[in-house]
Formats: C-alpha cells, sequence, structure tokens
C-alpha cells in the first residue's frame, strides 16, 4: 500500500488531502511512523525524529497512530487478496506476497489479474495500492517500489536485468546502510556491480551468504511464498521524553517493556530461545545485545532477568550514557511447551494474569519491578 497509515489518514479526514501528514508521535521524542507523499517531498521519511521531520516541514500535520483502525482497514485489503488466491503471504499489515499461478486460469493475463487486484482495493478501502509483478519474491517486491504511488510494474525476461543492474546495490534484501557503505569502499555502488563482483570480494563482505547474493544480484530468488508465515520476532521498545542514565529507572522501563513482550507472545501461544536489547544513545547511536536461552521462555521473568543483565553488562562497558530509547526483542519463535512436570507453577498465575490483563487492560496487574521509582 502506498504510505498506508499517512493515506488512511487523508482518506478519513478529507481536508488533509493534499497536505503533508505525519503519523507519529509528535513531542520532542517523537519519530515519525508514516509520511504521506506530500511529506515526502520535504525529504521526511519514516522513522525520522520529529523534531527534524517539523524542522523539514514545519506546515506538516502530526497526527497519532490509530494503531486499531489500521488493522481494520488491513483485513479489508487482505479480504480482497484472498478473493483471487488462497497463497497470500503477508508481510505487514499493508504488504504482502502473492502467489497468481494457480489463478490465472481463472482471471486471464497476469497484468488484468493485478489490475483487477488494483481496482478491488480501490473499490474497498478508497486507497491506492503499487503492485509489482515477477517471476519471483525478489523481483515482485523490487516491482512494487519502482512505481509508486498507484503503480503497477511488470518485470520479465530480459527486462529484469536491464532494470535491476542499474539500481543501488541496497535494494538487495539484507544489504543495509553499514553493509552498502562497505561495497560502496569496494567499488561496489549498482547491482550490476554486486553480480559482476570478483567472489573473493563478495566472500570478504558476505562470507557464506556470497552466493546467494549474486543470485539475488541477477534477479533469482528460490523462496516460496508462504501463506502463514510465522511470526520471527516480538519486541517492544520505548522512546523516552528525557534522556535517561539512572540503571534504576532503566531496569524499571526494562520490565515493563519484558512484560509487553510476554504478553505478546502468551497470546500468540509461543515461546522464544533468543532474547535482545535494543539501546539508543542521546547520539542516536544504536546498539543491540542478545543471549540464547535454554529452554525457550514466553516467562516475563526470565525475559526481563535475561534482558536486565544484557542491559547491565552494557552499561558497565558504556559508563555515563544517556539512553533516549530502549527495547526489548525475542526470536527463535516457536509453539509453547506444555508446564514442566517440575515446574512450581509460574505459567499458572501467568495464565491468571493474563484473563485479568484481557478483561481489564493491561496495565490492571503489574509487577512490583515494573513500578516506576522516583
Amino acid at each position: 500500500m502506498d504510505a498506508f497509515y499517512a493515506s488512511v489518514e487523508q482518506r478519513d479526514r478529507p481536508e488533509f488531502r493534499g497536505l503533508p501528514v505525519l503519523v507519529g508521535g509528535s513531542g520532542q521524542r517523537g519519530v515519525v511512523a508514516a509520511a504521506s507523499y506530500e511529506a515526502r517531498h520535504f525529504g521526511i521519511r519514516s522513522a525520522m525524529p520529529a523534531s527534524e521531520a517539523r524542522r523539514r516541514c514545519p506546515q506538516a500535520i502530526f497526527l497519532p497512530p490509530r494503531m486499531s483502525h489500521y488493522k481494520g482497514v488491513s483485513r479489508q485489503i487482505f479480504r480482497v487478496f484472498a478473493e483471487f488466491t488462497p497463497d497470500v503471504e503477508g508481510l505487514s499489515m499493508d504488504e504482502a506476497f502473492l502467489d497468481l499461478t494457480a489463478s490465472l486460469a481463472i482471471f486471464g493475463s497476469v497484468e488484468s489479474l493485478a489490475a483487477r487486484i488494483k481496482d478491488r482495493v480501490r473499490e474497498e478501502t478508497s486507497l491506492t495500492a503499487s503492485v509489482g509483478v515477477g517471476p519471483n519474491k525478489l523481483v515482485a517486491k523490487i516491482a512494487s517500489d519502482l512505481e509508486k504511488p498507484d503503480g503497477l510494474c511488470m518485470l520479465f525476461g530480459d527486462r529484469i536485468r536491464q532494470v535491476l543492474d542499474p539500481l543501488p546495490a541496497r535494494h538487495i534484501g539484507g544489504i543495509g546502510p553499514r553493509t552498502a557503505a562497505r561495497l560502496d569502499r569496494l567499488g561496489i555502488r549498482t547491482i550490476r556491480d554486486l553480480r559482476v563482483a570478483p567472489e573473493r570480494l563478495l566472500d570478504r563482505v558476505f562470507g557464506r551468504h556470497a552466493g546467494r547474493i549474486r543470485e539475488k544480484a541477477g534477479g533469482i530468488d528460490h523462496r516460496p511464498v508462504c501463506p502463514h508465515h510465522p511470526d520471527q520476532s516480538i519486541s517492544a521498545e520505548e522512546t523516552f521524553d528525557r534522556d535517561m542514565a539512572d540503571a534504576l529507572q532503566l531496569g524499571s522501563r526494562l520490565a515493563k517493556l519484558s512484560q509487553r513482550v510476554a504478553n505478546r507472545i502468551r497470546d500468540k501461544r509461543l515461546q522464544g530461545a533468543t532474547i535482545t536489547v535494543k539501546i539508543r544513545k542521546s547520539d542516536f547511536s544504536t546498539f543491540s545485545r542478545q543471549r540464547r536461552i535454554s529452554p525457550p521462555t514466553a516467562d516475563p521473568r526470565t525475559i526481563a532477568r535475561v534482558a536486565q543483565l544484557l542491559l547491565e553488562d552494557w552499561l558497565d562497558s558504556h559508563p555515563e550514557s544517556r539512553l533516549r530509547l530502549l527495547g526489548v526483542g525475542i526470536s527463535g519463535l516457536s509453539p509453547a511447551s506444555q508446564l514442566s512436570l517440575f515446574d512450581t507453577g509460574g505459567p499458572g498465575i501467568e495464565d491468571t494474569v493474563d484473563s485479568i490483563r484481557r478483561r481489564f487492560g493491561d496495565d490492571a496487574v503489574r509487577r512490583a519491578r515494573a513500578l516506576d521509582h522516583d
């Protein structure tokens, strides 16, 4: 979808159409979650600090996110997808892969089918969607970004290499800003550079993944569309109103975040084996620490204890640091196991607490550790 959150707000409030709209926190420490295309003309993008967005576009309209509303619109969109194929792999609320192979015999050519999907999304939601069509997920994803907003881009045959070759290397999944900068120092700037680079250079940067990266640069992707794509990780984070350095206060915030993560994985009947702490300093430098645990857990106390150890370890090596953001995540997810015979009943207590929270809200029951310390 095109600028999903912001587009929903402009749809619902016609007076904002054609104006720069930003969804996210408007406070001094807020972050932009979505920017309308009018706002993007000012160089504003998602994840940009609200203060910088306001500096670039003082007239921008800031709106708080309405996540439950966006989820409802997302369900409408995915119901449209299901009209055309059962093979839908959701990536987020507003993005999905569709395998249309089996649908062509019913609906006709792939181009007319893609156009019909766009039309149905507009009919149901009054929103525009950009569609990319290709022989695999990699090519389709890149194509979907080339003609935004409201685009329909098809890439097949020789045109794949013609279009991909001049694009920046960062368009290939797995190449973030740091890797792109490293490639740039080696003279590898475009996807074509990546495709024809000497093997030894790619090995130096990507190690055992070098062959896979070279395949991607050639437009090759063997991943199937997975209709029931499982959660890879679940996380929660908080940006503080003021930079925070007090270890006791940080521990309290960490406990709250751990509880939020635990609530979400238990709601999904999952457990996780790797716990990660995300730390962002006042200068926006970002760090992460993680630890694998055995057996996997969904217990907020265990998550909080491990997260606390990770935070303390980082603070020991970065004394007097002031933090603007703290996050907790859990990955290596699997279906939750049955209660061990030797467990003392903790999860039973957690089940009761979950029931209370579902009925009366997340703050109905809180651990003492999660209470603010003045």
